[in-house]
């Protein structure tokens, strides 16, 4: 099985602008396409990569300039110290889901498999998608849905799963479909299983928290003329990055410094964002939707 097969690699490298000598980051390698690629670049310094699955490990790229560090990037300037690296050139990320984690069945990815329901990127995390939908109250499930899978009919899956939980445990996939069955219409069927599995997804690894947590500190991290790619997948990533290059912070709210001028480390190096052409995404289903944003420090 192919781990992983980058999207938009080319675009994305080229957007990094490789320095000689420079120090970069890729914070989701999964199965180190975008890595190898920079690899082949960068001679004399260092490449730090982050991955959170322990499954992602077995790709490792054997290279005395690159080294994988095992963890949520979200903890990327904690790693990085510990490495006496506080300024880098260039960071990479490739945001979402892998090919592996959604192809293989015992990860509980998927609505297409029948299996148990887990969804973490971090199979050793303790708390799963079987844990937030047998737990958590009605009124925050309804929030889950409505907000990471934007769905109008999150109030009702929400009491669907309250009635349908006093009676058995929701554990595996069939039964959490067969949950939603009625809500939608049968030929929408695989869009909005998509939307509710997302939003369980996201919710499950805390993906907003972490991204707007990474997008803090790649500010601080990058050095003059560092270079920002992200390839996002949906609406709630995109926005965020938008934001933060555009208004300065993830939260879209311009703050000015004490002379009154807008406070924006960021520009632009893509005033369009870049989407992946046609053949790529007959090639790769899974790259219709993503979005690439460029940015450099300055």
């Amino acid at each position: 099985m192919t781990y992983h097969k980058p999207v938009l690699l080319n675009e994305s490298i080229k957007g990094l602008e490789i320095k000689p000598n420079g120090i970069y980051v890729d914070v989701t390698f999964g199965g180190g396409g975008h890595s190898k690629e920079i690899l082949k670049n960068l001679k004399d310094v260092f490449l730090y990569a982050f991955d959170q699955d322990k499954d992602a490990i077995n790709n490792e790229i054997n290279a005395s300039n690159f080294k994988l560090i095992r963890s949520n990037f979200r903890f990327i300037k904690n790693f990085l110290r510990l490495e006496g690296v506080s300024k880098i050139d260039g960071l990479i990320a490739d945001l979402g889901i892998s090919s592996y984690q959604i192809d293989v069945p015992e990860r509980g990815f998927a609505h297409r498999f029948e299996n148990q329901i887990d969804m973490r990127m971090n199979t050793d995390a303790e708390f799963d998608a079987s844990d937030i939908l047998n737990s958590y109250n009605e009124e925050d499930l309804a929030n889950i849905f409505y907000f990471y899978g934007e769905v109008n009919q999150s109030k009702k899956i929400a009491k669907r799963i309250i009635d349908s939980r006093s009676k058995q445990k929701i554990e595996t996939v069939n039964q959490f479909k067969n949950i939603l069955q009625g809500i939608y219409p049968k030929k929408l069927e695989n869009k909005f299983l998509s939307k509710i599995f997302q939003a369980l997804r996201i919710e499950v690894n805390d993906e907003i928290n972490s991204l707007k947590d990474l997008l803090a500190d790649a500010i601080d991290l990058l050095n003059h003329k560092g270079r920002l790619v992200v390839i996002s997948y949906h609406s709630l990533e995109d926005k965020l990055v938008k934001n933060l290059i555009n208004k300065g912070n993830s939260d879209g709210l311009i703050e000015n410094d004490i002379y009154g001028n807008k406070n924006l480390p960021l520009f632009p190096v893509n005033k369009k964002v870049i989407k992946p052409n046609v053949k790529e995404c007959e090639i790769n289903s899974r790259a219709r939707s993503a979005k690439l944003r460029i940015a450099e420090k300055v």
